[in-house]
């Protein structure tokens, strides 16, 4: 049965014509050509590379970007892009999210002109792959402590270090790597077969398992100056990235959300217990839909008025933790409850249910952990950071 929307406060009223066309045609890649395929996918633990130069085609890559061959889309469509895939996988969204937001992004906001010119067009068409690599063993929520270096050698610098949780890592032509010199926090495009950069996949995850994950090792990996970033210097740079990929996460798990709820909401009018009665006419069972399709029309209008916000110019990185923090929550609730509404079958992967709750503990960490965006927002609403 074709997924006909979750709508209970007519949203769609709030979305253009083209806002909408956009959705639907995500709407209908994702289910043509993402969901016949997922399943296995999640049970080997393989990405679908072969939808990449479609998803390139679509103009999903990069997609709320200017130029250099990108869609141009606003913000409320990007996002609309972003909740589709992950209706489907957070997996696929988080490939689409990563090549965008945090490859994409950085080259056009703080590359030069060579750098955008020779990987955008490329990143945007599929050709190339990209990957971003902040997160190390011992430095995750706290990107300040990062312990990868560089120096300056002449016309190159020398860059040693490790990067760990990488989506897309060992797929990647080319790196963002973040590292810390003595003028401050740089960003470097490290490509594949730079001598003294490798990669290696983490291996036995029960999340995420339709999407690549890895490490990132430099040792004495030597990348010329005209490698470097030169518009990026200090922890704003990365952070500017995590708040386009955060911005994507409030709307993609919307989608997976609306996945659990409507399995849910259908299972229950078709089971029947007790008399031959629909689980749907148990008050227990309407309490538990009446919570999830409430939480997710509030997380709708979040949503929107992020998207709006941004458009505007006006949105800020606080905004965008309320954004995250409040749909990965919602989204994972709605996983849960779902799951107790389908009993057993629950955890079968001919629904999607158990898929969809252990890709969402996943995203609840990535991208700033739940804590992390409550210490953000309660410095917005007291002027105090709490950090340390």
């Amino acid at each position: 049965m074709a997924f006909r929307g979750v709508d209970y406060f007519s949203v769609d009223s709030l979305f253009s014509e083209e806002e909408l066309m956009v959705r639907q045609t995500a709407r209908r890649f994702a289910e043509e050509r993402i969901l016949p395929l997922i399943r296995e996918c999640y049970r080997d633990a393989r990405f679908p590379t072969e939808l990449v130069p479609e998803m390139a085609e679509l103009g999903f890559l990069g997609a709320n970007l200017e130029g250099y061959g990108c869609a141009g889309m606003s913000s409320v469509e990007y996002g609309l892009v972003m909740q589709e895939l992950e209706r489907i996988d957070s997996g696929v969204r988080s490939f689409v999210s990563v090549q965008g937001a945090l490859v994409m992004y950085p080259i056009h906001s703080y590359g030069s002109d060579e750098q955008k010119q020779r990987w955008l067009p490329a990143l945007q068409s599929g050709k190339a792959i990209g990957c971003f690599g902040l997160t190390e063993p011992d430095f995750g929520s706290n990107p300040a402590g990062m312990r990868t270096t560089a120096r300056r050698d002449g016309d190159s610098w020398v860059l040693n270090g490790e990067k760990t949780w990488i989506t897309n890592g060992s797929m990647a032509d080319v790196s963002i790597v973040w590292a810390r010199a003595e003028e401050g926090i740089l960003g470097f495009l490290v490509e594949r077969g730079t001598p003294g950069f490798s990669t290696s996949d983490i291996h036995g995850k029960w999340s995420m398992r339709a999407s690549v994950t890895s490490s990132l090792a430099l040792a004495d990996c030597r990348v010329k100056d005209r490698d470097r970033l030169p518009g990026a210097k200090g922890l704003k740079g990365p952070l500017s990235c995590l708040s386009q990929a955060r911005y994507g996460i409030g709307w993609g798990v919307l989608g997976a959300a609306m996945d659990c709820y409507e399995t849910a909401r259908q299972y229950s009018i078709v089971r029947k217990q007790f008399d031959d009665r629909p689980i749907a006419s148990h008050q227990l069972v309407q309490e538990k839909l009446a919570w999830m399709i409430t939480e997710i029309t509030k997380a709708q209008l979040l949503a929107v008025q992020a998207g709006r916000l941004k458009d505007q110019k006006k949105l800020e990185p606080a905004h965008i933790s309320m954004l995250k923090r409040n749909n990965v929550w919602m989204a994972l609730e709605c996983a849960r409850l779902s799951r107790d509404l389908l009993g057993a079958n629950g955890i079968t992967d001919e629904y999607p249910i158990m898929r969809h709750l252990c890709n969402l503990e996943t995203v609840k960490t990535y991208e700033g952990t739940d804590h992390i965006h409550a210490l953000v927002i309660g410095e917005r609403v007291t002027g105090v950071a709490a950090y340390k």
